[in-house]
């Protein structure tokens, strides 16, 4: 398997070798996002979460009917998948569930697949791995994979890849072109043996930290990094000792490819309470019941925009937001003239999102974690759900202190 993977890739750079522009200077930082305060806890949801009426935690009832209505009201064809598809949805304010519903079969054990907000998982692994020393944000990847030794790519360092903007000759895209798509040939055909190696292996594009472009085997090459920088034991063990079992993640499924890497980009289930214990430790900042779990500055750091995508914003309908460490953040950027993603959203409102729908939302100042997560296959406005009009209704259902 490996052998045909390695004629492609090699038939991949011989066609596809060149780079458009390889003297272009590199980026300078991008501007630091707002500091949120964080609220001290009377108590942590490790063993589970406890509930709160709307008024208990200061939210209107009757604007949450509203809310309610919106996310589970059927609007279209079931058989074609169409409409607002939602599975399961928790709210979290103070700590505190205040709302939780589910549908379409799904109940409040059941783990959901969450696609690309597993991005974000492997984010925090990431952060933890560097506290631990293993690697740094400016080891080239070329350390870990002989494909990215050589030439220009030598400059890709594990920090390109956090922040998508590795310069890698890559196609994300998905059932709009299946033929042409480099991530759907990773999880489903040449890559699934081993999917950072499958990646590595790409030509460049563009020289590395001058171009975002999101990509799923960026973030594979990061798990398949943390597979190279410990034994199988502890790569097995990892996300549960460091991450998962620390902050009472009971019920995770975290798939590997045949390498035995960790898919990070695409394949974890978990059910929306779990996943709300997530977004609950970005709240906080990485602490956890007096305990530090990701490193000090890691949350800020993941919230501040890829230098590349600050420098060079895609435009028309290549943007999709604003981008930091693997998540999506709803700032706007002004010097820029780049617009808020979700405009009647708080703009303080950061997000590890999902194909058909699948969100973990962290919004500092309601002091909210909102979990949804669904199936849809339309986007807005032709019928799917949309993140601005979900974000709009849960902040007019807090009300003023």
């Amino acid at each position: 398997m490996k052998t045909a993977i390695a004629v492609f890739s090699v038939l991949l750079i011989t066609f596809c070798s060149k780079v458009d522009n390889p003297k272009e200077a590199l980026p300078g930082p991008a501007p630091e996002p707002t500091p949120f305060p964080i609220k001290a806890r009377a108590y942590w949801p490790t063993a589970d979460w406890r509930i709160a009426a709307p008024d208990q935690v200061g939210m209107d009832a009757e604007k949450l009917k509203k809310l309610d209505d919106y996310l589970f009201t059927r609007t279209g064809d079931d058989l074609n998948r169409k409409g607002i598809r939602t599975d399961g949805v928790v709210i979290i304010r103070d700590g505190k569930i205040v709302f939780e519903k589910y549908a379409r079969g799904y109940t409040q054990e059941s783990p959901h697949l969450i696609w690309s907000s597993a991005k974000s998982f492997t984010s925090a692994l990431v952060g933890i791995a560097i506290k631990e020393g293993r690697f740094s944000l400016q080891d080239p990847i070329g350390k870990f994979y002989q494909d990215a030794k050589d030439g220009m790519k030598s400059e890709i360092t594990v920090e390109h890849v956090l922040q998508m903007s590795s310069g890698l000759a890559w196609s994300e895209g998905y059932e709009a072109s299946p033929l042409k798509s480099s991530v759907i040939a990773m999880l489903y055909t040449a890559g699934r043996g081993d999917m950072a190696w499958f990646t590595a292996g790409f030509p460049l594009k563009h020289r590395p930290g001058t171009r975002w472009y999101y990509s799923s085997g960026d973030t594979n090459i990061l798990c398949g990094i943390l597979h190279k920088t410990m034994s199988e034991d502890e790569y097995q063990n990892y996300p549960w000792e460091k991450l998962f079992n620390p902050i009472g993640m009971k019920r995770v499924t975290f798939e590997r490819d045949g390498a035995g890497n960790y898919v990070g980009s695409s394949y974890l289930y978990a059910p929306p309470r779990e996943l709300a214990k997530f977004g609950f430790l970005y709240l906080n900042d990485g602490m956890w019941d007096g305990k530090r779990v990701l490193p000090d500055g890691w949350v800020k750091y993941s919230r501040t925009l890829a230098p590349a995508l600050h420098a060079n914003p895609p435009t028309g309908e290549a943007w999709e937001g604003n981008y930091g460490a693997q998540w999506w953040m709803n700032q706007a950027v002004t010097d820029k003239n780049r617009p808020i993603p979700w405009p009647d959203g708080p703009p303080d409102t950061y997000a590890a999102m999902g194909h058909w729908g699948q969100r973990i939302y962290v919004i500092p100042s309601l002091d909210i974690v909102a979990v949804r997560v669904g199936d849809d296959r339309e986007k807005p406005p032709v019928g799917g759900f949309s993140d601005n009009e979900f974000l709009k209704l849960l902040k007019e259902a807090v009300l003023a202190r």
